[in-house]
């Protein structure tokens, strides 16, 4: 993925900050953003920027074993694959 697309998907995950997101298991959280970080309401872990962009690197993703040795798989994976944050670009 260029950067520039790397940017977009990352303005599009920002504007997404509040929204309900639901993991593979049903569980369902939410994030807030500040500055490069996600802050995951269901844990203390925070996801990076950089972990983002390097999910985005191996989309489309169809499990969590691509992005396991990233922080927080299992909520990578689902903001990554997420019809909001896709759109149609994968």
């Amino acid at each position: 993925m260029t950067q520039a697309r790397a940017i977009d998907v990352w303005q599009r995950i920002v504007a997404q900050a509040g929204e309900t997101f639901t993991q593979i298991r049903g569980a369902e959280f939410t994030y807030d953003v500040q500055g490069d970080y996600l802050h995951l309401d269901r844990t203390n872990q925070a996801i990076s920027r950089k972990h983002i962009e390097q999910a985005l690197e191996l989309v489309p993703l169809a499990s969590t074993v691509p992005v396991r040795h990233l922080r927080a798989p299992s909520y990578v994976y689902v903001i990554v694959i997420d019809s909001r944050t896709r759109q149609h670009d994968w």
